[in-house]
């Protein structure tokens, strides 16, 4: 399970290892190797590869430093170049070893009186390009050598790409020659020089990694943006450090991967019968819009749930029934397509044995709709004082002598436009069952919370873990690095930040896949953090196969969801 930690929280981890044993020369040794196996990876299948690597004068620059010592002494055919951004000690054992192994030394400081020509040779013939110049310690704005080195460096990749471009067709299948790719795959070292590590802000000299490697714990900065534009694919590399290092167990935020996940999932034995696997309600759906309840209701089953019961308006069961036939079916009053009160009766009476309750997707926001919401949500003794039934008024003490008590709801999740209603409600934080799950993106984050969008933008995690805390719920705040906070201080965050899933109905099957492991007896945190990630998992493999992230739909992730299981699964094993 992978920490995301600040770049002081970071500093005190190190510092902890150190004494405890593990020293920085040996984090350093780990970090370049893992540096070296990934590049190795990227490199496979190109005869005699080339790397360049920018080096800074600190421990980001030794790692990258490692990193070209071990490629030499791995791969055969191999040349390595290393461009120091300031010459280093002759005597120091990280930049000795490097020389030794045979990797190639040049300076900008030697260099710049040629205007960079040794630098832009480098980056002109790399495979890959390996930046490390600054880590964690990196100040904003770059200045002075640096900013004119990594000037320089931008200047030969674009160079680098329009003399691809301009390489003559060979066949419309094959529009250019074969040989080197137009620019090196740029990889970073702990994340891209010029990224704040905490804020994800990011220097306009700053060069945009196709994959970058941090070690033993992922840093705020990268997973915010504008900087998490500029990271790429992320990894996450061990560095050795001691078990139990309490500086690193204090740390509560996690970015949540798919071991995490896996270990999570609900075991399915083979003995088991659909009661296994719990039962599922999903209230969803009206007349403009009877997809959701499909998306949602089927991403339930899809995540193992052993029955999912859809109630929704009588008028639209019909349509539903044929698009989800291993579903059964509540068929709810309505007011011209959508849910009304009379609908609450209707439901009470049919939850007894139900694992996990979703409402909203696809409410629509119609005040009958609202009261329907409402009044399920209201506490016994807190119903209206009188009612009219027919013409006549009746004291709440006798309705309520008519009525039975159908006991709590299940653990419950609120989605969609069950949050824009829910937010019309006076004090409704009080009206929630404790860990209720709330699903928002930012617009409904915002009519929940009366904040404005740019703000809970600007920091996401902070406020999702406030307001989870005041409301005592589960908050899901959806969108780029999906957040999940837990009113106990817990949070994770996605890994995720996909234009895959910007699409109608994406929400819908995530809120179905929480359902869905609501139901078979996850605690409200766990299901929502592997919700999340399996969502966004789903979304990356729709995406790889279809070519594009442009024509993914809600209903793709459906048909990957299985997959994403299975990657969870094998994480796990």
């Amino acid at each position: 399970m992978a920490k995301i930690v600040t770049a002081e929280q970071m500093r005190a981890i190190e510092q902890a290892s150190d004494a405890r044993g593990h020293t920085y020369a040996d984090m350093m040794e780990l970090a370049g190797r893992a540096v070296a196996r990934r590049v190795a990876e990227l490199l496979a299948g190109i005869e005699q590869p080339r790397v360049a690597i920018l080096v800074g004068p600190g421990n980001n620059g030794g790692d990258g430093l490692v990193a070209g010592r071990v490629l030499l002494e791995t791969l055969e055919s191999v040349s390595v170049g290393a461009y120091l951004l300031k010459p280093r000690d002759p005597d120091d054992p990280v930049f000795a070893a490097a020389q030794q192994a045979g990797v190639f030394v040049a300076d900008a400081e030697n260099d710049a009186a040629q205007g960079y020509r040794v630098l832009q040779n480098l980056v002109a013939n790399a495979d890959v390009l390996i930046d490390a110049l600054f880590g964690t310690s990196v100040r904003l704005p770059i200045k002075g050598e640096a900013a004119k080195v990594l000037q320089a460096v931008r200047k030969a990749l674009v160079t680098r790409e329009t003399e691809a471009l301009r390489a003559p067709l060979v066949t419309p299948a094959h529009p250019r020659e074969p040989g080197r790719a137009r620019r090196p795959l740029i990889v970073a070292v702990d994340l891209p020089s010029g990224l704040d590590p905490d804020t994800g802000e990011i220097d306009k000299a700053a060069l945009a990694a196709d994959e970058t490697i941090t070690f033993a714990a992922a840093k705020p900065g990268l997973l915010t943006f504008p900087g998490a534009e500029a990271v790429g694919v992320l990894h996450v590399a061990d560095i050795g450090l001691p078990e139990r290092l309490d500086e690193l167990e204090r740390v509560s935020l996690t970015l949540i991967d798919a071991g995490e996940v896996g270990a999570r999932l609900p075991q399915r034995p083979r003995d088991s019968h659909k009661g296994t696997f719990g039962k599922a309600m999903v209230v969803a759906g009206s007349l403009n819009y009877t997809g959701a309840a499909y998306l949602a209701a089927a991403a339930a089953y899809r995540s193992g749930a052993g029955l999912v019961t859809v109630g929704a308006p009588q008028i639209i069961v019909p349509v539903l029934a044929g698009m989800l036939p291993e579903a059964t079916w509540i068929l709810l009053p309505h007011d011209l397509g959508v849910l009304n009160e009379a609908a609450v009766k209707v439901l009470r009476k049919e939850l007894e044995g139900y694992t996990s309750l979703l409402l909203g997707p696809g409410f629509g926001r119609e005040e009958t709709t609202g009261e329907f919401l409402r009044e399920l949500l209201r506490p016994r003794e807190e119903r209206r004082p009188e009612r009219i039934i027919g013409f006549v008024r009746v004291a709440a003490v006798e309705v309520e002598a008519q009525e039975e008590d159908y006991g709590a709801l299940p653990p419950l999740v609120i989605d969609a436009d069950g949050l824009n209603l829910l937010a019309g409600i006076e004090s409704w934080p009080a009206l929630l069952p404790p860990n209720t799950i709330l699903t928002p993106h930012p617009g409904e984050f915002a009519r929940l919370s009366g904040l404005e969008i740019a703000e809970i933008q600007a920091n996401r995690l902070t406020h999702a873990l406030d307001k989870a805390a005041a409301w005592n719920t589960i908050v899901v705040l959806k969108g780029a690095f999906t957040v999940v906070a837990a009113p106990d201080g817990r949070a994770a965050i996605a890994p995720f930040a996909s234009a895959a899933l910007a699409r109608a109905g994406t929400g819908d099957v995530l809120s179905g896949i929480i359902a869905g492991l609501l139901a078979q007896g996850l605690e409200p945190f766990d299901a929502a953090l592997c919700a999340v990630w399996l969502h966004g998992a789903a979304g990356e493999r729709a995406a790889a196969q279809i070519g594009t992230t442009a024509g993914v739909i809600a209903g793709d992730l459906l048909e990957h969801l299985p997959g994403a299981f299975a990657d969870a699964e094998r994480a796990r094993r």
